[in-house]
């Protein structure tokens, strides 16, 4: 079987990638820093390297992994952070990213899945977003995932490396960051579950394209053997708006029904899903587990832990 290498693979994508991999058999490796993810999410089957993946020290994962194909999962995922400290983001996400496509050229790896975002169309131009609409990203975050996006063009081009690019839509389950900049499903279900009224930015009409974890880490699997070349939206393909997120995360966990109502952040985009119809039509993959499905697992998984979500996605 193959061996795949996951960068990012403590974090809250790449650890239910690792555990989706593993259940098929692969022989994985994870790469991470901690800087973010946490080292009890790496399964104990997955051999460990914390490593940042910018570190000369990457090398000597993969010459001793000697990784066959690698799923791209780690990044520095915080918008806020980005538009405060750009060459942070930047070091991490294209130099880092960068570091990791010289090193799968050097040692011969056949294909890279990449995790790409929703952020690299900016505001939508029509809805639902498809793979043809134009790429407008409104922060460092989705220039530098963008910017990658090209760089995987030039190496397959130039030196063979194939490649798969996933633009995920908004990725909510176990071990979501709750804290910060947290997404919104592990930070109104923490506030919750501690006593604490969920807060609204602008009046929650706001909508979003909501994605179970385990809905795609099953793509990452999918995308090491179809899509060649292919760039695909991760998504549901369904447009649910946070004052409707937040009712049916109250439904499962219940509540006084107060809600803080704080002035709408600025930039922020109003109406936002994708379409997964090339996803659906390439790698004959539909989402399994619905919202109210997910919040519910989300939800008691929470309640297991006792405890706020592992922070980032890697």
């Amino acid at each position: 079987m193959e061996r795949i290498l996951v960068t990012g693979g403590a974090g809250f994508i790449g650890s239910h990638i690792v555990e989706a991999l593993l259940a098929e058999g692969y022989k994985v490796a994870v790469v991470d820093d901690l800087s973010t993810g946490k080292r009890e999410n790496v399964p104990s089957a997955a051999r460990f390297y914390q490593c940042d993946i910018c570190s000369p020290e990457l090398e000597a994962v993969f010459a001793d992994f000697e990784p066959d194909k690698i799923i791209h999962a780690a990044a520095q995922v915080r918008v806020t952070v980005s538009l405060e400290k750009p060459q942070i983001d930047a070091r991490v996400n294209i130099l880092g990213s960068l570091h990791v496509l010289e090193l799968a050229r050097r040692f011969r790896c056949s294909r890279i899945v990449y995790s790409s975002s929703a952020a690299v169309y900016g505001n939508p131009q029509y809805l639902p977003v498809d793979e043809a609409h134009p790429l407008n990203p409104i922060s460092p975050y989705g220039i530098s995932k963008h910017t990658v996006e090209h760089y995987l063009h030039m190496y397959r081009e130039l030196y063979g490396l194939d490649y798969v690019v996933l633009r995920y839509s908004n990725v909510y389950g176990p071990r979501q960051d709750s804290s910060g900049e947290g997404g919104v499903v592990a930070v109104f279900t923490d506030r919750l579950l501690t006593g604490k009224p969920p807060v609204i930015y602008g009046d929650g009409g706001q909508t979003r394209d909501f994605i179970y974890v385990k809905d795609v880490a099953r793509v990452n699997v999918l995308a090491l053997k179809a899509g060649s070349g292919g760039i695909f939206n991760v998504s549901t393909q369904t447009e649910t708006s946070v004052n409707e997120l937040l009712k049916l995360i109250q439904m499962e966990i219940g509540g006084s029904g107060e809600v803080i109502h704080e002035k709408e952040r600025p930039g922020e985009i109003r109406r936002s899903f994708l379409s997964n119809r090339e996803l659906v039509r390439t790698f004959n993959w539909h989402p399994e587990v619905d919202l109210k499905t997910g919040l519910r697992e989300t939800v008691a998984e929470f309640r297991k832990s006792g405890s706020s979500f592992s922070k980032g996605q890697g």
